[in-house]
């Protein structure tokens, strides 16, 4: 059984992976600020730190041996830069949690040598320093130019599951159940989306597999906005109120004025598959409309 570190594994589908492993018997240690309780009891290792601290996060690790370090929240490319810095030697695997967002431009079947991270000049700097989507790929790049262990960068698209904490699905469901505007830009656009279940399961396939590099980590298959919304209405028996012009009370978090998804063919050649779209989100979407009733 693996010596495991997770950095951010107390929610969402870190907190899935963290249970995957620990059900599987490998020795995990989690790594939060120790702001709120975590749900594993004596079954993990919690190690009280902010990742932000180099200095702190150095004194933590000072001893350690991993034999694959998750990281979910790394955000910048100082933050990856301290992570290269003090895990040279302390790990024989590392698993970025990276993003569709690291692909500049909107387009459909993105494939991961559409962004190559070897090849991106770096500039230093803390995620307030630049966007989401760049914070991430200078994060992507510093890892794949300056790691002296293998590093899987894994590009998830919009996560969703039950359990969602920013509610993005919610959202939808809710607004449209209440009555409420939903606005778009582009009701034709087709997305990519992966539930939380299978990003945990794709993790902890990418620490215990052979590969590395980047990696799409995507449901098979697609939706419009039209076609989410057609969903929802069946799910909650009302039509939607939609707008192509809003405010941002109203505004989808799904908003984009073209098609955005990406291509899972690398990762099934690798070996692994997500299930496909059209099998869990109509009975996600179902399930949130119920939990409304």
């Amino acid at each position: 059984m693996g010596k495991i570190l997770v950095l951010g594994g107390t929610r969402f589908f870190g907190k899935k992976l963290v249970e995957l492993l620990v059900e599987e018997g490998h020795e995990v240690s989690i790594a939060t600020r120790g702001n709120s309780p975590h749900p594993f009891g004596s079954r993990v290792k919690r190690i009280v730190v902010d990742r932000t601290d180099k200095e702190a996060l150095q004194k933590a690790m000072q001893n350690t041996q991993w034999d694959i370090v998750y990281d979910n929240i790394c955000f910048s490319p100082n933050e990856a830069m301290a992570a290269c810095d003090i895990f040279e030697g302390k790990t024989k695997k590392y698993i970025f949690t990276s993003t569709m967002s690291t692909y500049i431009d909107l387009g459909a079947e993105l494939k991961e040598e559409e962004f190559d991270p070897y090849h991106y000049s770096i500039v230093a700097g803390e995620s307030n320093d630049f966007s989401y989507g760049e914070g991430k790929r200078q994060a992507e790049a510093v890892f794949c130019q300056k790691a002296q262990f293998p590093v899987v960068a894994v590009r998830f698209p919009i996560v969703l599951g039950e359990d969602d904490y920013t509610k993005r699905l919610h959202f939808h469901v809710e607004r449209v159940a209440q009555g409420k505007v939903i606005s778009f830009l582009n009701m034709d656009a087709k997305m990519s989306y992966i539930l939380s279940d299978d990003a945990a399961t794709f993790l902890r396939f990418a620490g215990f597999s052979n590969i590395d590099g980047p990696y799409n980590a995507t449901s098979p298959g697609t939706y419009s906005m039209k076609e989410l919304i057609n969903l929802i209405e069946q799910s909650v028996e009302k039509g939607a109120k939609i707008a192509l012009v809003g405010d941002e009370k109203s505004r989808s978090p799904f908003a984009v004025p073209n098609d955005w998804y990406m291509s899972s063919e690398k990762a099934e050649k690798a070996g692994f598959q997500c299930q496909p779209l059209q099998g869990w989100l109509p009975m996600l979407i179902q399930k949130l409309a119920n939990k409304l009733q």
